[in-house]
């Protein structure tokens, strides 16, 4: 039985590379340049020759021991490239001799040893190529392939080693000739060596283009400001700028651009909010005038919008540290062009609180308030403050605390404190919470027609009617708020801002946030409703019992307490006995030097506790607190002692029996223990003030003068009598207007040089009889020079 031969051949490894697009297309490139003309392929040629020749002179031995640049298949890509390398007989014999001598030359270094064939091996097929094939790795081709130029081969021992280049992309319509000269042209030029500029004629050059580009912007930002209708267009040409490329003055034109456009923002933007157009609003049909002004605010806030998208990306640029590709602006210069694009976003988060985005410039601004840098975080706060101050219907203000609420509590309250004190300077003050929403400013009813029929003529209808029209237009052309939705927005307001401050009451007492916590309830403690009162003065009292709190924070647990108590609460029959108990035992806690800060707060609770409470407070009680705090008048700084005594002054005049404390005999039973914590038990009626004594020879003039109005009884009138200047302030006035901040002495001490100079004495009337007689004695010895041995009395000191 005779069985047919296959006559089907396994197809070689170049009939399968073939197969491919790319080699199909570089095929055809081939068959169009060997269509060229035999002169211009004899020059090329040549051309490739002595290029070969360079790169024989200048190639690279392959190392031995590097096991990774041996490729697969590397052997079968040599047969491929022999078949289409140009034959030898096309070389001039020169060329030839000295191919054939580099060859002899450089045969070991040049040979592969990565194959194991013999040097003169003639090419075989191989039965399992395919499977070879196979095993060589593939990569995806992310990148177009290289086309390359197969050059004039060499020969050597191992064989013919050929020669490639990579082809140079080139237009297709320039000619050959013409590529070539450009290229040898190009070589020329970049051989020239480039003039390199000083370092003064590179500052001149830099200064020249800075003066441009500052030239420019005027000219632009002027151009807007004439006519903003007409050039809004220039708006754009000025943003472009931002993208500033050159690198001399790349980064100080931003900040330029950045606070110009600023500016321009600030200036022609409109008191309202511009809406997008509706769909009918863009089909009918308007005036010339009218198109022109909704083509100024649509071009208005798309160039705004685009504005802030940009502060918004060199922020996160900074915050990223990633450079651009660009490579125009440095990493150190992010810091400062970041700094510039906030500062401007709070400039336009106080001036445009009723335009577009002001929403996303709070979300930009509130988490900068808590960055680690700390000029950024005072600079947003200090806006936010800002805002809060200026915003008197609230609409603005909500917007931030909502916002500052949700990144306190998604920062688990680990925040800066100075993020809560902002809410100090809230303008929530104003609102009158016991009313009830009704209650306040009632919207006027106008009478239906049956009811002005029933009781009205003819005559009056008609005037009625048009007295209705009349108020009607007066209520719509009102700018301002009506107080029902200003309340509304202040009670929402205050609503968020305590449930942020009991969310830290209750969840993260030991937080650096409790002192800001605490200040923020004593000022608008008595806004809070009566149902939480019970339940937060039992809070204050733990976190005073617990000892975690510095004295800072429990004066103002004490102050926040006396708060709610003198609000609403005074209505609860409450005894905060064990508030007064606590100032009373740490008064002498106060600091007697430094800032003095608790002292103001003290203040501030004595005002509270004792002068607005009057009627609450026993005369026991406001016995020991006037005798503690003459005794503490005497250690702290002449700013606190003035603001203590005109406390004082203040209780003998709220408690006209305290006079007796001025008298040395002792009225009643008992010895005063001043040691006793508590007020009421101490005997203070039992002593006397004897520390308005000492005061009265203090080297303060009006602590002087305050100690000794106290001594005469705190005359209103009369020889004793204060000044209306030291009489009518406040106790914490006094105590600012003296303050020691500024290490001066207010008012100035005087100079103790004596007027009259007295005779000076001369020679021996200074010294007696005796001490004249030593002097002179050692001073007629003569000195003599001996050793000094300091080791004898080093040995005794150590005995």
């Amino acid at each position: 039985m005779k069985f047919r031969r296959n006559k089907k051949q396994i197809p070689s490894f170049r009939k399968l590379i073939k197969t491919s697009k790319v080699k199909l297309e570089n095929k055809l490139k081939n068959k169009q340049f060997k269509q060229q003309s035999t002169l211009k392929k004899y020059r090329k040629e040549q051309r490739k020759l002595r290029q070969a020749v360079k790169d024989a002179v200048s190639k690279k031995p392959i190392p031995l021991e590097n096991p990774k640049e041996k490729r697969p298949g590397k052997r079968i890509e040599r047969e491929e490239e022999e078949e289409e390398a140009l034959p030898l007989d096309m070389m001039d014999e020169d060329d030839l001799q000295l191919m054939k001598d580099l060859g002899q030359r450089a045969s070991f270094l040049t040979r592969d040893l990565s194959s194991s064939e013999p040097v003169h091996a003639k090419k075989r097929k191989h039965e399992h190529i395919i499977d070879k094939y196979e095993k060589i790795p593939r990569t995806l081709q992310t990148a177009p392939e290289k086309e390359l130029i197969h050059l004039l081969p060499i020969k050597d021992k191992s064989g013919i080693i050929p020669q490639t280049r990579e082809k140079p992309v080139t237009d297709s319509n320039k000619d050959e000739e013409d590529q070539e000269e450009e290229r040898e042209l190009e070589e020329e030029i970049t051989e020239d060596p480039i003039q390199e500029l000083t370092i003064e004629e590179h500052l001149i050059e830099r200064k020249k283009k800075l003066q441009e580009k500052k030239m420019h912007i005027a000219a632009l930002a002027s151009a807007v400001l004439s006519d903003p209708e007409s050039n809004i267009k220039k708006l754009k040409e000025l943003r472009s700028m931002l993208m500033e490329q050159d690198p001399d003055v790349a980064v100080t034109v931003r900040k330029l651009v950045i606070v110009s456009l600023m500016e321009l923002f600030k200036d022609i933007t409109p008191s309202y909010k511009i809406r997008p157009l509706t769909e009918a609003e863009k089909s009918t049909k308007t005036r010339k005038e009218t198109q022109k002004l909704r083509e100024f605010e649509e071009g208005l806030v798309s160039q705004y919008k685009f504005y802030l998208e940009n502060l918004e990306q060199m922020v996160k640029d900074w915050k990223q540290r990633k450079l651009k590709k660009s490579n125009v602006v440095s990493l150190k210069a992010y810091k400062g062009l970041a700094e510039v694009a906030v500062k401007s976003l709070c400039e336009l988060l106080v001036a445009l609180p009723h335009f577009n985005f002001h929403n996303n410039i709070i979300v930009l601004i509130v988490p900068l308030m808590n960055d680690v840098s700390k000029s950024i975080s005072e600079m947003c706060c200090e806006a936010v403050k800002k805002l809060f101050k200026q915003d008197k219907l609230g609409q603005a203000s909500l917007g931030v605390i909502k916002v500052i609420s949700g990144f306190v509590k998604g920062r688990n309250y680990e925040v800066r404190p100075e993020m809560l004190k902002t809410f100090l300077c809230l303008r929530i003050k104003e609102v009158e919470v016991k009313k009830d929403t009704e209650d306040i400013n009632k919207p006027k009813k106008f009478m239906t027609f049956k009811e002005k029929r029933k009781s009205l003529s003819r005559m009056q209808r008609k005037w009625k009617k048009a007295e209705e029209k009349l108020e009607r237009e007066l209520r719509e052309a009102e700018a301002s708020e009506s107080a029902e939705k200003k309340l509304k927005l202040h009670t929402e307001t205050l609503n968020i801002v305590f449930v942020t401050y009991f969310r830290i009451l209750k969840k993260a007492q030991r937080s650096p946030l409790l002192p800001a916590v605490l200040e923020g309830l004593a000022k608008f403690a008595h806004l809070i409703n009566v149902e939480f009162f019970d339940d937060l003065l039992v809070v204050l009292h733990t976190l005073i019992e617990s000892g975690d709190l510095s004295y800072q924070e429990s004066l103002h647990c004490v102050q926040t307490a006396f708060h709610i108590l003198s609000g609403q609460g005074d209505v609860l029959n409450i005894d905060p006995m064990k508030f007064y108990t606590h100032l009373y035992k740490t008064l002498f806690k106060l600091h007697a030097g430094a800032t003095n800060e608790g002292v103001e707060i003290v203040l501030q609770c004595l005002d509270v506790m004792l002068t607005k409470r009057r009627k609450q407070v026993s005369q026991q009680r406001a016995l020991a607190f006037i005798k503690r705090l003459c005794t503490l008048a005497l250690h702290v700084l002449p700013n606190s002692s003035i603001g203590i005594l005109a406390t004082t002054r203040i209780l003998m005049h709220t408690f006209p029996k305290t006079d007796l404390l001025l008298d040395s005999e002792s009225q009643g039973s008992g010895v005063f223990l001043p040691e006793l914590d508590e007020p009421e038990y101490c005997n203070a009626q039992n002593t006397a003030l004897w520390e308005l004594h000492a005061l009265r020879r203090h080297y303060h003039p009006i602590v002087q003068r305050f100690a000794a109005h106290l001594i005469a009884g705190a005359p209103s009138e009369g020889s004793g009598a204060l000044k209306p200047e030291l009489s009518r302030r406040s106790a914490a006035e006094l105590f600012e207007a003296y303050s020691m901040a500024e290490m001066t002495f207010n008012p100035p001490v005087e100079s103790s040089n004596p007027k009259i100079k007295g005779k000076v004495l001369q020679g021996d009337s200074f010294l007696n009889e005796d001490l004249n007689q030593l002097i002179k004695r050692y001073s007629s010895e003569v000195a003599t020079e001996l050793p000094l041995d300091f080791t004898k009395y080093l040995k005794t000191s150590l005995h």
